[in-house]
């Protein structure tokens, strides 16, 4: 018995794009574009209806964009998978689209194994985006994060949850470490650091190592 293929949403405003990506996904025998949208607001009712694996979003398209669509795709449904589709690396659109919920980016010229590898990392539960990238690009646009969320909160710490050693292994995160290099710092092994993660991301309600480096950053957790 095989496993059921990656089930996709393509959103994009341009028909020739989304023909594109559907030559090159479903060339793949484990994914399948299940429907296309030309607009944000479609994406939305489609997600709704379709339930896709991940959902491939452009931020620049009429009635609705990529990031408030996937705003409101992650609000309704928090297990919601989307990759932001942008044309520059470590843009404003792509730190919208991450801040909004999205497991990751993707530059529209991006070759086609790397389009491949990302739906089947973010469709795994991971992310499509380093670690390092996420916290470049929020040291980048850092005058767009919230101010003062520590205080906000009385002085109530926002990872009381974690155990000292899962404490470390989020700030390590929060560093842009691969489980190898925390692995390293910590004299553990890569499946007992995918353990520690695992709990991290459970405990802290969090999608994956993407939303860990912006909670960190976020809090306060790391330096700015």
């Amino acid at each position: 018995m095989t496993d059921a293929p990656v089930r996709i949403l393509l959103v994009d405003d341009q028909q020739l794009v989304r023909l594109g990506f559907r030559m090159v996904l479903e060339a793949e025998p484990d994914l399948v574009v299940v429907g296309e949208a030309r607009d944000g607001a479609e994406a939305v009712r489609l997600t709704s209806g379709l339930k896709p694996d991940v959902v491939l979003m452009d931020v620049r398209m009429p009635v609705l964009d990529g990031i408030e669509a996937t705003r409101r795709i992650v609000d309704a449904d928090p297990a919601a998978r989307i990759i932001i589709l942008t044309t520059f690396d470590l843009d404003e659109y792509a730190f919208g689209g991450l801040r909004a919920g999205a497991s990751g980016f993707l530059l529209k010229d991006a070759r086609p194994e790397e389009l491949t590898s990302a739906v089947r990392a973010v469709a795994a539960g991971d992310a499509a985006v380093s670690g390092r990238v996420t916290r470049a690009m929020l040291e980048l646009f850092a005058d767009r994060l919230p101010a003062g969320a520590a205080a906000a909160r009385g002085g109530v710490d926002p990872a009381a949850a974690l155990t000292p050693r899962e404490r470390e292994i989020l700030l390590a995160i929060g560093e842009g470490l691969s489980n190898g290099e925390i692995g390293a710092r910590f004299y553990l092994t890569e499946s007992t650091v995918k353990t520690h993660v695992g709990r991290v991301l459970s405990k802290l309600q969090l999608r994956d190592r993407v939303h860990a480096v912006i909670f960190a950053y976020e809090n306060g957790l790391l330096e700015r």
